[in-house]
């Protein structure tokens, strides 16, 4: 499988970037994984010469601004997500908003919408997790989120991929809300497949704290070789990870082939 990088936080090659996360997945289906904030996502497709055109499907990973607003920008593809990726959501710190800015009407005009709790097959390498349960004791535990009337929001439509490959299953996140152990164990009981090859995305760690260093250690006992931590893994949370794993940055224009 090959994984592009057509949205990152940080510019590469000729490509810019944006506070955002938009990847191509290609297997045995195209799969347009997040759209970023922006129609930056097409602009780098066009620089580094990948059509979009043969795109078979769009998932969104959650409804956060980052990952969706770029939804406008695209059209007539079935677009899979969890259902609850269209409310109204803020920050408790200062109520500013971070939903998405199209509303579930106005998309369905452009896609197909496919809205699912339940893991969804895309293809017979890919699927889609859905709701992924938050079982261990140290994820997930806070959230600097709340709905439109004030209830916390533990962003429950966080979700993610998992693609079954030769060497083992490679999962793609977005955020990884529900924390990155939750979503691999998810992936590895729902596939039946417990060796994981890789995983790529946004690990959703701010520090060099417990959490991150647990989470490391889940990884290594999980016999994880290769780690991609990207968009909204904070620098102290690289810094611990590159003491135990050959990490580099991801980039804008970069592509992986796992």
């Amino acid at each position: 499988m090959k994984l592009t990088i057509l949205t990152e936080n940080v510019a590469g090659r000729n490509c810019l970037a944006e506070y955002s996360l938009s990847y191509l997945l290609e297997a045995d289906k195209r799969v347009l994984f997040d759209t970023g904030s922006t129609d930056v996502f097409i602009t780098n497709a066009h620089r580094i010469g990948v059509s979009l055109n043969s795109v078979d499907v769009v998932v969104l990973s959650h409804g956060h601004w980052d990952h969706g607003n770029g939804l406008k920008f695209f059209e007539g593809k079935p677009l899979i997500t969890h259902p609850h990726a269209f409310v109204k959501r803020f920050r408790k710190r200062d109520m500013s908003y971070i939903g998405l800015d199209s509303s579930f009407d106005s998309l369905e005009k452009k896609y197909k919408i496919i809205t699912t709790s339940k893991p969804y097959e895309i293809s017979t390498e890919i699927l889609y997790l859905g709701e992924i349960p938050r079982k261990n004791d140290f994820e997930a535990q806070e959230t600097a989120f709340v709905f439109e009337d004030g209830t916390e929001d533990f962003v429950n439509d966080d979700s993610a991929l998992a693609v079954k490959t030769s060497k083992g299953l490679v999962v793609i996140t977005g955020c990884a809300h529900a924390g990155v152990c939750n979503t691999i164990e998810y992936a590895c009981s729902v596939t039946g497949i417990n060796t994981v090859h890789a995983v790529f995305g946004g690990f959703h760690l701010r520090n060099d704290g417990e959490i991150t260093r647990k989470t490391i250690q889940y990884f290594k006992d999980k016999g994880v070789v290769n780690v991609y931590p990207s968009h909204c893994t904070s620098f102290p949370a690289l810094t611990s990870f590159s003491r135990e794993y050959k990490i580099f940055q991801v980039l804008t224009g970069d592509y992986f082939y796992l």
